[in-house]
């Protein structure tokens, strides 16, 4: 029996790849969706039984990533995918898992980003060209480019690292927002030899009402890119803690925006 969808992926990435093949039998059946964790029974030739996979599918999801990449079957699996594609008899819809780089014959097709939109959103996609209810072209509501994370040192300092995930970021000025007064912080960018800013008194306003109190700073030198993150260093003046309340990013005109955690790392 030809199957409705066939997932050519790597084993390395069946944690992501399961979670849609299991939504999508739950909306088409599983016996519509080739998926070899549960298309492929003991006992049952291996090449045989993803040759009768590869039949006739009218979508074929190649789950792109470095681990595919390395894989001679799974290179063989969306080679074939294509030339079918070429006849007119499947589709053949990359997903892309991590950052790697589309195969040169593929990279003028249209592609699901999962490594970008997240898991969830990907899913969303992937069933709406199954159903044909909607084009694929990648939606990056939510996206940021910026992430942080804090770790709180012994004597109750604060390091704040700000990285970019995949563009460099031609502003890197930020605002903390605290609760505390000038004279009970200090500030820098870790191994930097200037920055610009200072501290704004009543910058921002809580939500729960009144103001909070801002160290703005940027280097005055250097850029933010990948694999080049800054670090802000906060620390105490005298025996009142810090309280840091969010980290935020100057989006021009006194537009400021919360950079959103990666992971937080307060102890």
């Amino acid at each position: 029996m030809a199957h409705k969808i066939f997932l050519s992926h790597n084993h390395n990435d069946k944690p992501l790849v399961e979670a849609v093949a299991l939504k999508l039998a739950g909306i088409f059946g599983q016996d519509q969706v080739f998926y070899d964790s549960w298309s492929i029974r003991p006992g049952d030739g291996i090449i045989d039984r993803m040759n009768n996979g590869l039949e006739a599918p009218e979508f074929v999801f190649f789950f792109v990533s470095a681990n595919s990449l390395a894989s001679g079957m799974v290179k063989l699996e969306w080679q074939n995918a294509l030339y079918s594609a070429t006849k007119g008899k499947t589709r053949l819809i990359p997903v892309r898992v991590d950052g790697s780089d589309m195969p040169a014959v593929l990279r003028q097709t249209l592609f699901i980003d999962m490594h970008i939109i997240g898991l969830e959103a990907a899913i969303s996609q992937i069933v709406s060209v199954t159903q044909g209810n909607a084009s694929f072209t990648p939606q990056h509501q939510g996206f940021s480019n910026l992430t942080y994370s804090i770790i709180r040192l012994e004597d109750g300092a604060f390091e704040i690292t700000i990285k970019a995930s995949h563009m460099m970021e031609p502003n890197p000025n930020f605002a903390f927002p605290v609760m505390n007064e000038e004279d009970e912080i200090g500030w820098w960018i870790k191994g930097h030899p200037g920055i610009q800013g200072g501290f704004r008194n009543g910058a921002f306003q809580l939500n729960e009402g009144g103001l909070a109190n801002a160290v703005v700073m940027r280097p005055i030198t250097g850029t933010l890119a990948p694999n080049h993150p800054l670090t802000f260093q906060l620390r105490k003046r005298g025996s009142k803690d810090l309280n840091l309340i969010d980290v935020l990013h100057d989006q021009g005109q006194d537009l400021w925006t919360k950079v959103p955690p990666e992971q937080q790392i307060i102890s």
